[in-house]
């Protein structure tokens, strides 16, 4: 069992229902700050965005904030030297795209994602069936490779993605790329269909824009992932405090 599993099972077993806010590296001067804010705010895991000029999951805010990082020279190596100066007491994952990855290299990805405080990935480019290298260069530096699973995914790829995916399994709620959705979408469905399949964390993310919202999720599920509306506020100009009190009123509706 991966380390960030072993983590994230902790928190379940608390019996606390587990907020993962998502943060686009390099967005900002104050990115790196954010992330702390998050955590005393009562984050108990961390996405961290690596910014990709396609990036085919993402709504338009994740994409102007990916858009910035960019044109601020945020690079790979970049994001992974800032996170290996901070002292945060809560798993980082990384979510990227897969040739981020390959043109670094997977052996030394993998490796250089450990060293920086990174105990996951997420990319969701990446099908199953071709990720086998790269599960192994994770595997063999302890970083989990996690898996997404949407409305649409059949119940035989239920049970492979169940089967593969490491540390959590991230629950897509809805068909649609990242940002603010209206409504719950299917995610309890998704949910239902993985947790017959596999004991291990799951999370719903996509679409899940307050705190009303966050709480649903998680009333069927272990945890809550929201994105692009906290990528917003910041993109809005969001101080370090008004983060944090941001995640704390996830936080508090996740009690």
């Amino acid at each position: 069992m991966t380390s960030l599993e072993t983590q994230l099972r902790d928190v379940r077993a608390g019996g606390r229902k587990a907020f993962v806010p998502y943060f686009m590296a390099g967005a900002t001067d104050e990115w790196v700050h954010h992330i702390e804010a998050a955590v005393a705010g009562g984050a108990d895991a961390i996405e961290v965005g690596l910014p990709f000029s396609d990036p085919m999951m993402d709504g338009v805010v994740i994409q102007e904030a990916g858009l910035r990082a960019l044109q601020r020279g945020t690079t790979i190596e970049s994001v992974l030297q800032d996170l290996a100066s901070i002292d945060c007491d809560v798993p980082l994952i990384a979510m990227t795209y897969y040739n981020i990855f390959l043109h670094f290299g997977l052996e030394r990805s993998a490796g250089r994602l450990r060293e920086s405080g990174l105990s996951g990935a997420i990319v969701p480019d990446l099908s199953l069936e071709e990720s086998g290298e790269w599960r192994s260069a994770c595997a063999a530096h302890d970083v989990a490779t996690v898996f997404l699973a949407a409305p649409s995914t059949p119940k035989a790829r239920i049970k492979e993605i169940a089967a593969h995916s490491r540390g959590f399994i991230y629950a897509s709620a809805r068909m649609a790329v990242t940002g603010a959705g209206g409504d719950d979408g299917d995610a309890e469905r998704v949910v239902t269909s993985l947790r017959e399949e596999s004991d291990v964390p799951i999370y719903v993310g996509i679409g899940i824009s307050t705190p009303e919202q966050a709480a649903r999720a998680a009333s069927f599920s272990d945890g809550a992932i929201v994105g692009a509306a906290l990528v917003k506020v910041i993109l809005d100009g969001a101080s370090v405090r008004d983060v944090e009190e941001f995640v704390r009123s996830f936080r508090d509706a996740l009690d």
